[in-house]
């Protein structure tokens, strides 16, 4: 049997054998119809007026599969959509609303167009091909159009399992880009001769010759994780031991588990740097798009040069290595699958140029390394990456590394020696700014996370409070955030704000650290006497979109808690992990999309060379759902929607905020082994 397939074995075999219960019907053959139904259908599309509109009202049935709007976009629109309404499935319940239903245990069992959303959910796509790509909608959102094309409506269900009733949609195009969004036809610094020296096909760990490299993307590895990810496509399990915890924690939030590993090729002497795959459920084991990408020894235009080589998997057939195993059948037609990549990554606006290159000895007819037979024209798609919403090379977060650089240079005001500031700022420019002295307008009032109620003596940006009291005259306050609900909090911050503004007119800058993020927006979503008191309001590494972590393992933070010392911890832990809920955290931004001031936020992010060992655990948990993380909150989770986004941190959660390198237990600090960052410097540069 193939190294893929088997591991899909023995991840069956063992989430069953840990005691989920579970129908992974993926498992079994023959569904494969079912899923194609599930699929976006343009056939089936009802088109609207044609004629140019910037809004459409209508009231979309709960049969509708995907209906054309008829609002022709073009690259970098704003758009808003709100949708009222209900719809009622006959084996539900409960009636839903735009945001869908809650996910079951029988959403396993289901083929939704997008994965981990609630059933009956309003979708949205632009552009009918299939490489369009739908994208969650519910009761409201407000995004910008990656690309150029029709707006469609849909809803998150299975085409033979529709609920009766409809939503009455608006949708209105707000703004228009302010810059060139369009797709170039010409890559500065990729010449043929680049081309040439990449060899043409992957290897096995046999040498035998594999898949032909077919695209390749020019730009950093942020860029690439970026990009795939924002096109839909999830990165591959590379070991049946990760595939085995990942598939159990997919169950446990109940989403189906499309990432299985796939076989380890070659190319450059090394194994992928990276595997992506997009496929539907229950079919991943036969039909699935999937690509590998290594990192190349050439630039273009100083950029890094990734190699990928796609292919479509449709099936099984015999490994002519072997008469007894069995492999995956590719789709021989292999250029289909290297336009589907390229389409589907084009759709997320985050590709700047595209064009084909014919290298001087092309190849057009070959086999895999199991014997599969492929053919192509033998041309190269090459894309250049363009600067994502979420790299600080956008002018806030340039602005903000510039600004963070300039106080740890120049001010120095954490102890000790520091390395390149590139070691703690995501990308920062080479300018470096002005620090004149911090005006005394405003005053700082901090709320921290889940951990304040554990650790007294080590307050989140201890040292730095304590710097700017001293050095710059800032009235800093640490309102107490106890271990229960946000909500709770929320309350007892909003009467901090409001009884401290009527004894001083000076206005906060309210900060939020992790669940502190979340406790400041129910306290501004509460009291419009608490938002008048607020200037702005900051997040660092804030929970704002909430956390796979609370859904997964509430119950183990308590075993957590006691092994590191910190049983002190008073309150109502599983109510505060409830409130950082992704589920909880999103239906609050939807009902609360605008806090009423202005809000500026910082993620943090790390890898396994300068994650803490009291974060490794989660830090690979969190792996599964993306790359950028930081061992307890995904990136994006971490940028307030619509806010000001300052960018990316290199830290973990606890290094960006908590100071445990000087706690007196000793325990806690070998726990805590990557902690050592500049934190005074980041609050300084926040404050400013």
């Amino acid at each position: 049997m193939n190294s893929s397939l088997r591991s899909h074995s023995v991840v069956a075999a063992a989430v069953l054998a840990a005691g989920a219960t579970i129908t992974w019907q993926f498992m079994v053959p023959g569904v494969s119809s079912a899923s194609r139904a599930a699929q976006p259908n343009t056939s089936s599309a009802q088109t609207g007026a044609q004629t140019a509109s910037s809004s459409y009202t209508a009231d979309l049935p709960g049969s509708t599969q995907w209906k054309d709007t008829g609002l022709d976009l073009k690259p970098g629109d704003s758009v808003e959509i709100t949708a009222s309404g209900k719809l009622q499935y006959g084996d539900a319940q409960q009636s839903n609303g735009p945001d869908g239903l809650p996910r079951g245990w029988k959403d396993l069992t289901r083929i939704l167009p997008v994965n981990d959303s609630g059933r009956g959910a309003l979708l949205a796509r632009v552009g009918d091909s299939d490489a369009a790509r739908p994208f969650l909608v519910g009761a409201s959102r407000r995004f910008n159009s990656p690309v150029a094309g029709h707006l469609f409506l849909g809803i998150n269900q299975m085409s033979s399992d529709t609920g009766s009733g409809s939503y009455h949609v608006e949708a209105r195009i707000v703004g228009h880009a302010a810059g060139d969004m369009s797709v170039g036809t010409s890559v500065p610094g990729f010449t043929r001769d680049i081309l040439d020296k990449i060899p043409r096909r992957n290897d096995d760990n046999h040498g035998n010759l594999g898949d032909m490299t077919n695209f390749i993307l020019i730009g950093t590895e942020d860029q690439v994780s970026n990009v795939f990810k924002q096109a839909g496509w999830v990165v591959v399990d590379k070991t049946d031991q990760d595939a085995v915890l990942h598939g159990l924690l997919s169950s446990l939030t109940k989403q189906s588990y499309v990432e299985m590993p796939m076989s380890i090729l070659y190319l450059f002497g090394r194994p992928q740097d990276f595997g992506f795959a997009l496929a539907e459920p229950f079919e991943v084991v036969y039909q699935r798009h999937h690509n590998r990408v290594w990192k190349s020894p050439y630039t273009a235009n100083g950029q890094t040069v990734w190699v990928g080589a796609g292919t479509h998997d449709i099936g099984i057939e015999r490994d002519q290595r072997s008469k007894n195993a069995i492999t995956h059948k590719i789709d021989p037609d292999i250029d289909k699958e290297r336009d589907f990549v390229s389409e589907s990554l084009i759709s997320t606006g985050l590709i700047s140029a595209k064009t084909y290159v014919t290298p001087s000895q092309p190849l057009t007819e070959a086999h895999t390394a199991t014997g599969g037979s492929f053919h192509s024209d033998g041309r190269v798609v090459v894309m250049q990456l363009r600067n994502s919403s979420t790299s600080s090379s956008t002018p806030q977060g340039a602005a903000f590394g510039a600004l963070f650089c300039s106080v740890l240079e120049k001010e120095h005001p954490d102890a000790g020696s520091w390395g390149p500031c590139s070691d703690f700022v995501e990308s920062p420019p080479a300018d470096r700014v002005a620090l004149g002295p911090i005006p005394a307008s405003y005053r700082l009032a901090i709320v921290p996370g889940v951990l304040s109620a554990c650790t007294g003596g080590i307050p989140a940006f201890k040292e730095g409070q304590e710097h700017l009291r001293s050095s710059h005259g800032i009235t800093v306050d640490l309102i107490p955030a106890p271990n229960r609900s946000s909500a709770d909090n929320g309350k007892d911050i909003a009467k901090f704000l409001r009884d401290a503004y009527r004894k001083d007119r000076h206005k906060f800058i309210l900060l939020g650290y992790s669940k502190g993020a979340p406790d400041v927006m129910e306290a501004l979503a509460s009291d419009p006497d608490a938002v008048a008191a607020v200037a702005a309001f900051v997040t660092v590494a804030g929970a704002i979109g909430g956390s796979p972590i609370a859904e997964l393992i509430p119950a183990k933070a308590q075993g957590w808690l006691q092994s590191t010392n910190l049983m002190e911890c008073q309150g109502d832990l599983n109510a505060a992990l409830h409130s950082l809920r992704r589920d909880v955290r999103r239906d609050f931004l939807a009902q609360h999309p605008n806090p009423g001031v202005p809000v500026y936020s910082v993620a943090a992010y790390s890898d396994r060379t300068n994650t803490s060992t009291i974060l490794l655990q989660t830090w690979q948990i969190m792996n599964g759902y993306g790359p950028r993380n930081d061992g307890q909150l995904e990136f994006t989770d971490a940028i307030y929607p619509g806010g000001n986004d300052l960018g990316g941190v290199r830290a973990d959660h606890f290094a960006v905020a908590m100071p445990f390198e000087t706690a007196a237990d000793g325990k806690l600090q070998s726990f805590a082994n990557h902690n050592h960052y500049p934190r005074t410097a980041l609050l300084e540069a926040l404050l400013r």
